[in-house]
């Protein structure tokens, strides 16, 4: 007997609502990763597995002549951790100081893991006024590290690792 099964079709996790602004001191940006929870990444979820999203934000002086600036180069985690017992999801942000974040609806949870609101990119007075600029962005899960040699049991967890294109947003 012979099995063959056809892939799903599953979307590409990507990046949306993605806003650049600014305060009186900061730039600060705003965005979205979109189909990034798959059902075996929940199922992994909600069994207690610790899951990992990193976020990359570059952020690029353009100049015509020379190579581009770079300005900021920031690495920003949520991670998320279900307490079986309390029924409880914990969403760990490293842009807020590590704050953790205790919800009960996993909804709230995801939605927790894939936005990052307000991210400080750099402060106004590193920007040359009239300046030409481009903040690059991406989003990643981090690889699922199991003790011992449970890797190579639980190899199909590899399946929902992600990484999201590179996104690019100019401004001046």
């Amino acid at each position: 007997v012979t099995l063959w099964a056809a892939p799903a079709k599953a979307e590409k996790a990507h990046l949306s609502d993605i806003v650049v602004t600014n305060t009186r001191d900061h730039v600060l940006v705003y965005f979205t990763v979109n189909d990034c929870f798959t059902v075996d990444m929940n199922n992994a979820i909600e069994s207690g597995l610790k899951t990992t999203f990193t976020f990359y934000v570059e952020l690029y002086e353009k100049r015509d002549l020379w190579r581009d600036r770079e300005i900021a180069n920031i690495e920003v985690s949520h991670t998320i951790k279900y307490d079986s017992l309390k029924r409880t999801y914990e969403v760990t942000l490293s842009e807020e100081n590590n704050k953790v974040v205790t919800v009960r609806s996993f909804e709230d949870a995801k939605k927790l893991m894939a936005e990052v609101t307000a991210l400080k990119v750099t402060s106004l007075h590193q920007l040359k006024k009239g300046g030409r600029f481009q903040l690059r962005l991406m989003a990643e899960l981090d690889k699922i590290r199991l003790p011992l040699y449970l890797h190579y049991v639980f190899f199909f967890l590899s399946l929902w690792d992600f990484q999201t294109d590179w996104y690019a947003v100019d401004f001046r």
